[in-house]
């Protein structure tokens, strides 16, 4: 199944979830099995014989990732680190280099900082909605990915996808895009440019904050046969339970990132307005620098919110402290509505490097709750 033939809801319901042959049964059965019976030696059958290597469960998952971001090839992993760290290794060799996001995921700077650069990976760090800095970046030879989000997180930046693939490619290089913020269904990156997009499945793909997973996807046939090689000889796969709750999750996608872009929008327009709040950071506003390249290339335009707080760092951690209907976690894209300090929590990684975020931002994931008790919940948390 393809979006050639059906539409975004059609195919996150049906792509790789035929009726099972046997018993008719809807829902992709869980194959909680670690092996399989083989018909004769060097005869598995349907080509399964360890589950590292393959399962069923897992198929049906990455039948149906590959068709909502209009890829050929999915892939799906343990965590979303564990499927940007088997991307890495699989495009790049010791002595390479990758030009990331100032603003990164906490987790990605740390990948990079001290896992990747220990085994002789180089990065740089520029704002990526500057392509004149992305090109300065570039080491002919050397680079050999951008790596790019887009909303960034935690300060929901935004880049041009179909730029930094043009630049990328005329460098002989690849464009990575985490996809997480936006979902396949409000931004489709491949049909932009890019070579693979990363996921963590655990956020509004799963979107039930009850499984932890990650994924990439390709348009390239070669480049998809690499990744899984290095997906089994790695290891990093997730279970099949993992599997089949991630797929019941992107059912439900489409409706759900409707509900999280109105609520968002109506919680933006109320930050914008308040005393306490200083700046708020989010894409759908005109104000924001890279509103128009955002409504270009995106549906609409996310349920994450962040703002920074007039009164400064202990302002926003009381801010945080005191919800009641936001949960303080870390993560986002569930269907509850989460609260945290960045530089406190999810980005702490990053403190005291160049991707140090602002000690007084708070970052909002808005859930699908009814709005108004929402914005009553960050009225008396905002004093």
């Amino acid at each position: 199944m393809t979006g050639n033939q059906y539409g975004f809801d059609t195919l996150a319901i049906h792509a790789g979830q035929e009726p099972e042959p046997r018993t008719g049964a809807v829902v992709p059965p869980i194959y909680q099995t670690s092996t399989y019976a083989q018909d004769a030696v060097g005869s598995p059958r349907l080509g399964y014989e360890y589950s590292r290597s393959g399962n069923p469960t897992r198929d049906a998952l990455q039948e149906c990732l590959a068709a909502i971001e209009g890829g050929r090839r999915g892939l799906a992993f343990a965590s979303g680190l564990a499927a940007e760290d088997t991307l890495l290794r699989t495009v790049c060799r010791p002595g390479d280099h990758v030009v990331i996001p100032d603003d990164a995921y906490g987790g990605t700077y740390r990948l990079f900082a001290k896992v990747a650069e220990n085994w002789g990976l180089d990065w740089t760090a520029v704002s990526l909605g500057d392509l004149d800095a992305v090109r300065a970046a570039f080491r002919p030879g050397h680079t050999r990915l951008i790596w790019a989000e887009t909303p960034t997180n935690p300060l929901l930046g935004i880049a041009d996808v179909a730029a930094l693939g043009a630049l990328a490619h005329e460098y002989d290089a690849l464009l990575a895009v985490d996809n997480t913020f936006a979902s396949p269904y409000l931004q489709q990156p491949l049909g932009l440019g890019a070579d693979v997009v990363v996921h963590s499945t655990t956020k509004y793909l799963g979107g039930h904050s009850d499984v932890v997973g990650g994924a990439l996807i390709t348009a390239d046939e070669d480049l998809g046969e690499q990744l899984a090689f290095h997906q089994n000889a790695m290891g990093a796969i997730n279970g099949p339970f993992d599997a089949w709750l991630t797929l019941r999750g992107i059912k439900t996608l489409g409706v759900r990132m409707d509900r999280h872009c109105d609520n968002a929008e109506r919680i933006v327009a109320y930050l914008s307005g308040h005393r306490a709040v200083a700046d708020v950071l989010y894409p759908g506003l005109e104000s924001h620098p890279g509103h128009e390249t955002a409504a270009k290339q995106m549906r609409r335009f996310g349920g994450m919110v962040s703002f920074r707080a007039a009164g400064g760092p202990q302002q926003a951690i009381d801010i945080c402290n005191r919800t009641k209907l936001f949960v303080l976690a870390e993560s986002l894209g569930g269907v509850e509505s989460l609260i945290e300090h960045p530089g406190q929590m999810t980005h702490l990684s990053a403190a005291g490097s160049p991707l140090e975020v602002p000690a007084d931002l708070v970052r909002l994931s808005v859930g699908i709750e009814t709005v108004d008790d929402l914005l009553a919940d960050l009225e008396q948390a905002l004093g």
